[in-house]
Order: structure tokens, then C-alpha cells, then sequence
């Protein structure tokens, strides 16, 4: 690949570690239709400034830092709204097909815009830094929750979002903490990151486990981490009358829902796409250690063994969470 070109606005980085996103691994088996070959995967990543356009300001050649997945014009309605998630012109790196590709990140070198970019603390390595895409999206998905102090919350999928989501509603003020999964090693790594009932959809009745313990009623929010008929449809389910839910996993395109039980309950329902301005407090998180990462990194290895790894993720190796690769 020749070294990408460096526009006024953007900044050229030396990438130091790249992770692979689940959705990174459903591109790779083509089952998204969205990461149309040929094009540069990787949208999870930090590295060193290595060249700055002449119009860049804020950022200088050698700045550790991490940048945003969403490339947003900053002009358009959405925009000027603080919705940058939402953009009219929006680019994913490593992500989008069509007229609006942009390669990302699995590579030596990968230019982006300043106005993304975001400066790292000493504190924080390269690779916990390219965890904070991922952070952002369960915090942002936490920020639309209406959670109220000592409310009781759900979270379907015990993932990597939705592992960083109990962390993020705990955060938010959540008292009690539901995690729902159907892996057993995935609900001991929640139980460590907070969640306080952690309960296997394999081997009991969600809802009614959950509205046991949530004083008969059931729960006050849930997030939906997975995207599915069957966990949207739980989720649903395991909420109190008035409760409210936040869509996060689009697993499937479409989904069956269950619409008199939402109607007539007044489930709130809401959708969450990406992040959109959450970058500088999730890397005040990370550092912090109020949102921990380390345990979600699986291995780091050298960009020349990928392929082995997205072979190993796509085949669901038991127990392998985060990989990091590092050019």
C-alpha cells in the first residue's frame, strides 16, 4: 500500500495497535455486505503523529494519540446538533463501502482527520488506547439510558460492549446489575466487572429470573447488546411496565418485535449508533481505571499473523475476547 495521502485537515499516524471488532470479523466472512474488498480493516486504534497538514493547530508530530471511527463533516444539521454520530457525509474507518470508503487501520499508517484525533496520558499504553472505541460506544449507549440513582438494569450480551456497558451503567448510578449470556466464562468476566446476577438464558427464564429479583416488577432499564429476535425480545420481557431500553447490537437486520407487550407496557425504546463526542471522558475512564479494560485484551500479536486471528475469532475460539494487532 503507498503511505496515505496527508490532506490540510488531516494527520498522519504511525498505528502502534489496531484491535479487531466482532464486526470486523463479520465483514471478513462477508456476511455484513459492508466491508466490500478491496479495504483496509480496523477502526479500534491509537499510534504516534507522524506528519500534520498545514492547516492542523492542535495536534503535533509526535503526539501519542487515538482518534474517533467516525469521520464527520462538522457542517452539516446532525452535526451542528452535537450528533456527530448521525452525520449526513459520515465515513467509518475501515468500515464504509460504496462512495464513502475510507481505509482504516491495520496497516503502517493510516491519515485521518484533526478534528477526530485525540491527545493520550502517559498513563494509558497503546493498547488499552484502542480499547476506547469500544469503550465510547457502551458509554454512549449508557448516556441515552434514562438511568435514575439505585435503578436496576439489564444487560443482554455479555460481550465486549456489554461488558463495558455494566462497567458504564455502575457509573451511571445503576444499584443492581443483570447480566444475561449463554457463556459461562463471558458471565464470570461480568460478574468481576460488577454485574451483581448473572444468569445464563441456557438454563433458566430470564424474565422471570429478573423480575424475581427486581421486586416483582422487573427491571428499569435494559441495554441489548447482542441483536437478535430472541435477546431483543427478552430484554423486552425482563423490563418493568414503563422501563426503558437501548438497542445496541444489530446482529440481525431485522428482528421480530414484540409489539402489544411494548405498547401496552410503555417500554421506551431507542436506538444507539456508535459515540459522538464521548471520546475525551472515556479516555479519562480508562485511565482512571474507572472502566477497566486490561482483562478484555486477550492477546496482542504482530499484524503479519491477522489472518490467523480473524481464523481464530471467526471459528469462536472459547475464551478469546479482545485481540489487539500491532503493525
Amino acid at each position: 500500500m503507498p503511505e496515505p495521502a496527508v490532506g490540510p485537515d488531516d494527520v498522519l499516524v504511525r498505528v502502534k495497535a489496531c484491535g479487531i471488532c466482532g464486526s470486523d470479523v463479520h465483514g471478513y466472512d462477508g456476511s455484513t455486505g459492508r466491508r466490500i474488498p478491496p479495504l483496509v480493516m480496523g477502526h479500534e486504534a491509537a499510534g504516534v503523529v507522524v506528519k500534520t497538514g498545514d492547516s492542523v493547530k492542535r495536534v503535533r508530530v509526535g503526539d501519542r494519540v487515538t482518534f474517533d471511527s467516525t469521520v464527520y463533516c462538522g457542517e452539516c444539521y446532525f452535526c451542528q446538533r452535537g450528533d456527530v454520530n448521525l452525520c449526513d457525509d459520515r465515513q467509518v474507518l475501515g468500515v464504509s463501502a460504496g462512495e464513502y470508503r475510507r481505509n482504516g487501520a491495520f496497516a503502517e499508517f493510516v491519515a485521518v482527520p484533526e478534528r477526530i484525533v485525540y491527545a493520550l496520558p502517559d498513563a494509558l499504553t497503546f493498547e488499552q488506547a484502542a480499547m476506547i472505541e469500544a469503550v465510547s460506544v457502551a458509554v454512549h449507549a449508557v448516556q441515552l439510558t434514562p438511568v435514575r440513582l439505585g435503578d436496576t438494569a439489564v444487560v443482554v450480551g455479555a460481550g465486549m460492549i456489554g461488558l463495558l456497558a455494566i462497567q458504564a451503567l455502575r457509573l451511571a448510578g445503576c444499584s443492581r446489575i443483570v447480566a444475561v449470556d449463554l457463556n459461562e466464562a463471558r458471565l464470570k468476566l461480568a460478574a468481576e466487572y460488577g454485574a451483581d446476577l448473572c444468569l445464563n438464558a441456557a438454563a433458566c427464564d430470564v424474565p422471570a429470573e429478573v423480575r424475581t429479583y427486581a421486586s416483582g416488577r422487573g427491571a428499569d432499564v435494559a441495554l441489548e447488546a447482542v441483536g437478535t429476535t430472541e435477546t431483543v425480545q427478552s430484554a423486552v420481557a425482563s423490563l418493568r411496565k414503563g422501563g426503558a431500553l437501548t438497542l445496541v447490537g444489530n446482529y440481525s437486520p431485522k428482528i421480530e418485535l414484540p409489539l402489544q407487550s411494548v405498547v401496552t407496557r410503555q417500554i421506551r425504546i431507542m436506538g444507539s449508533c456508535a459515540s459522538a463526542g464521548e471520546y475525551p471522558v472515556c479516555i479519562d475512564l480508562v485511565a482512571r481505571k474507572a472502566i477497566r479494560v486490561d482483562r478484555l485484551i486477550s492477546v496482542t500479536a504482530p499484524l503479519d499473523e491477522g489472518q490467523v486471528w480473524f481464523d481464530r475469532l471467526f471459528n469462536r475460539e472459547p475464551n478469546l475476547m479482545k485481540v489487539i494487532l500491532q503493525p
